[in-house]
């Protein structure tokens, strides 16, 4: 952690892919930092939005009726450029244009990397929020838009197991979750999956045989399987191929894909983001710099961006241990 001079306008921009509960966040920055005087403005769509100066004051009312709306009200998205040093140098020119003192940055592990070096080139104060429908952030416990994901997910599934169980169906499901299982294991346990495939735990298609047919000798008629899009979303099309030639057995694809990002935030996800938007001001405003405010044992917490970005956070083994011990 570093120190920083005082602050008095700060910036707040969401990067990345959008998630629930990017609104309850930004709306806690704003009035936040409406209540401790400071002036707040807008970088909307992310980076690209902060190296063409798309940037705008954002008052208490800019805010109002935000905080159930999904997506967000700034815009995100990725910018490759950003990539670049002169990119970044060039987007730090754009906010001093506007004398702003510090930069609340809200996204995921590509949107810290981004903020990171800004603070290590040019000392931009910068404090990073988690939000991202991954979970896969390390140094907190959950992140902003999680909580909205699985439970769009859930009710999917739950939706599948109906018709899974109405005509003797063999379904997998594919889930997001390009680099991570977390989504996958919390909708696989959850519902009641018979087998998760995710990155960190590889499971053998012959595996995933054994266990249908350990079920159907107990007289189970249905079963659904749970499947991280991984790199390549649409791979549980290719799961489903490498079964039936395997085993003969017919599975139904269903890839929930984006939908999994939208609609309005749970409750879980509002508080969390209210309470890490608001986190985020007060930690500019005690001169902290190059940090992530996350949660921990449903407390508030700081850790450094490096650390986030160079820790792998794990999925407990007990999860998994768990979703086994009851799919038999």
């Amino acid at each position: 952690m570093n120190t920083t001079s005082q602050i008095k306008k700060i910036g707040v921009l969401t990067s990345g892919g959008d998630s629930p509960g990017m609104n309850a966040a930004i709306r806690a920055v704003v009035r936040t930092g409406t209540e401790l005087n400071l002036s707040v403005y807008g970088i909307r769509r992310g980076y690209q939005g902060m190296v063409n100066g798309e940037i705008e004051p954002l008052e208490t009312s800019s805010v109002a009726n935000i905080l159930q709306r999904g997506g967000t009200i700034l815009k995100a998205g990725r910018c490759l450029e950003f990539l670049n040093a002169p990119t970044r140098a060039k987007a730090v020119e754009e906010i001093k244009k506007h004398d702003i003192d510090g930069i609340v940055c809200i996204g995921g592990d590509g949107s810290f990397r981004g903020a990171l070096d800004l603070w290590k080139e040019h000392q931009l104060p910068i404090v990073g929020v988690p939000g991202t429908i991954d979970n896969d952030i390390a140094g907190t416990d959950l992140t902003i838009g999680f909580d909205t994901a699985i439970n769009t997910a859930l009710e999917a599934i739950d939706r599948i197991r109906d018709t899974a169980a109405s005509h003797n169906r063999l379904f997998i499901v594919e889930v997001m979750g390009r680099d991570s299982g977390f989504i996958a294991t919390a909708v696989g346990l959850a519902g009641g999956a018979e087998e998760i495939f995710i990155p960190e735990n590889p499971v053998s298609v012959d595996q995933a045989i054994q266990r249908i047919q350990r079920g159907m000798a107990r007289g189970k008629t249905s079963s659904i399987l749970i499947a991280a899009e991984g790199r390549k979303p649409g791979r549980a099309y290719d799961l489903a191929e490498s079964i039936r030639k395997k085993s003969g057995f017919e599975a139904k694809v269903c890839v929930l894909g984006h939908v999994q990002r939208g609609g309005s935030p749970t409750a879980v996800d509002r508080i969390l983001a209210s309470r890490l938007g608001s986190a985020s001001v007060h930690a500019l405003c005690q001169g902290l710099s190059g940090i992530m405010v996350g949660q921990q044992n449903n407390q508030v917490v700081y850790e450094p961006l490096v650390d986030c970005l160079s820790k792998k956070k794990q999925i407990g083994q007990n999860l998994l241990d768990l979703t086994n011990t009851l799919a038999k």
